[in-house]
């Protein structure tokens, strides 16, 4: 084992865990700005404890997501420094704006939206979770639009005396086609992450109130204002999640088009696609054979993926055999076929997690229809709270499909993983910093769960008192933290 493969592991470690919080935050600061929102326009109290109930729970995830990015920071520093001097140039400008203009958005205003309460007038608060929300996904952009420049660098030039990527057109930077795409697809996914984590809160206080009882007694109607608040949070969690998920579909067909034109090795590994061929099947279910490069079993929808790929059923799909020889007579001698079984299974597990998340939506809004209807069966109350770590799971195996898609490449076409290591860095040191890592982020896991199950437990009542006059809003108190 060598330096490079822990610094891998340590990468993937990272940035999977980081990807926990960061979905539920940008999807959870859209959801609270609409609860808050309804509040505002109605008046409703059952919308104001919402509010503040979810609000809660965002800001906890908000905190883990910025705690575990300041890690990844660490990481890529310490093992990664000939990537960074490599594309420091050009992602110095889109990193730049990320923190001056979208971080400082949030985080100034995150910070009025919790100390605002009964402190700035409900249309000024309202106004401060919304810049939130816009500051979140702001950042969230202009990191994709850089992820993005790794797949699909432009507006770039390489310095053949130090043999850097020098910025020549950052427009060329934000405006990537790659970037874009990216963005609506990363975005619509964490929407239905967020949705379904208020189904599953959602589904989780109705099922307990309604199947236990705030006695423990079975059978025991949940109270009249818990009833309309989580049955009105369930539905609000559903068609968010619906809604993205039309969107995810969008998103995700042109993402398939977009690797077919700039990443095929990607989209054919992801397919187990060896040979070129035009009306390309669509593999469902695949045992490959890596030595001998071909699949002795191979379960296929026919013309599928060409339609994927090209918008045509009679397209043509490049293969992995022929794209390696290509990439060996164009870049050198080489392995450019990233695992075939990881991509492969990510792609799938992507697909059927998602679709499970989005058919319980379908189903959940389907079973709630009629003005005071919930769900009769406890099978559904379970399938919403399963649904949240399949959408976690989705999301996180897209983005092994993205990264290990990407191999043997950090910066496609230009810079390779075994050259982005830091050369100084030697195992044993990768090793510590490792368990470390590994170690803390045990413990960020701990406190996480224990500050969510605290304050699901507890529920909105401890945060907004019973007002007879909802309009009263000297009795509402700020948020103590």
């Amino acid at each position: 084992m060598e330096a490079l493969d822990l610094a891998r592991w340590q990468f993937g470690v990272t940035t999977i865990y980081h990807f926990l919080f960061v979905p539920l935050t940008i999807g959870l600061s859209f959801i609270v700005a609409v609860l808050q929102t309804l509040w505002f326009r109605t008046g409703k109290h059952e919308y104001l404890q919402a509010t503040q109930f979810f609000g809660k729970l965002f800001l906890i995830n908000f905190a883990m997501g910025v705690v575990t990015g300041i890690v990844q920071e660490f990481q890529f520093g310490m093992n990664w420094s000939e990537y960074s001097r490599f594309v420091g140039d050009v992602f110095g400008a889109p990193l730049a704006m990320e923190a001056l203009l979208a971080f400082f958005l949030e985080s100034t205003f995150i910070g009025l939206w919790i100390f605002g309460w009964h402190r700035l007038p409900r249309a000024a608060h309202l106004a401060c979770i919304w810049l939130v929300a816009i500051g979140t996904n702001l950042s969230a952009y202009f990191i994709l639009a850089a992820n993005a420049w790794m797949r699909r660098p432009v507006g770039y030039e390489v310095d053949p005396e130090t043999g850097r990527a020098q910025l020549t057109d950052i427009w060329a930077v934000l405006s990537n086609d790659q970037a874009w795409s990216t963005y609506l697809h990363t975005v619509s996914a964490a929407f239905i992450t967020a949705g379904l984590f208020v189904v599953a809160v959602s589904a989780y206080k109705l099922w307990r109130n309604t199947h236990h009882g705030d006695t423990g007694t079975v059978g025991t109607a949940p109270p009249a204002r818990d009833f309309a608040l989580f049955r009105g949070t369930l539905k609000v969690g559903l068609a968010f999640t619906l809604i993205a998920g039309a969107l995810v579909v969008f998103s995700g067909d042109h993402q398939a088009k977009l690797a077919a034109e700039y990443e095929p090795m990607k989209l054919a590994a992801a397919e187990a696609h060896w040979d070129t061929e035009e009306g390309a099947d669509f593999s469902t279910f695949a045992v490959g054979d890596t030595e001998a490069r071909y699949n002795p079993i191979d379960v296929t929808v026919p013309n599928v993926l060409s339609f994927l790929a090209t918008g045509h059923f009679e397209g043509e799909v490049h293969g992995m055999n022929d794209l390696q020889e290509a990439y060996e007579e164009y870049y050198g001698p080489g392995d450019y076929t990233p695992n075939v079984f990881v991509v492969y299974w990510s792609f799938r597990l992507m697909i059927g997690l998602g679709l499970f998340g989005v058919g319980i939506a379908a189903l959940g809004l389907y079973l709630t229809r009629g003005r005071e209807r919930l769900p009769r069966h406890r099978w559904f109350y379970f399938a919403g709270m399963a649904a949240l770590p399949a959408a976690l799971a989705a999301n996180i195996f897209g983005w092994v499909l993205t990264e290990m898609g990407r191999q043997p490449w950090t910066v496609h076409g230009q810079l390779l993983t075994a050259n982005s290591v830091s050369p100084g860095v030697s195992l044993g040191t990768v090793a510590m910093s490792l368990g470390v890592f590994t170690a803390v982020y045990g413990l960020l896991f701990v406190v996480e769960v224990g500050l969510l199950a605290k304050y699901i437990k507890a529920g909105p009542s401890h945060l907004v008192p019973d007002l007879e006059n909802d309009e009263d809003e000297a009795a509402i108190p700020h948020f103590s933290y």
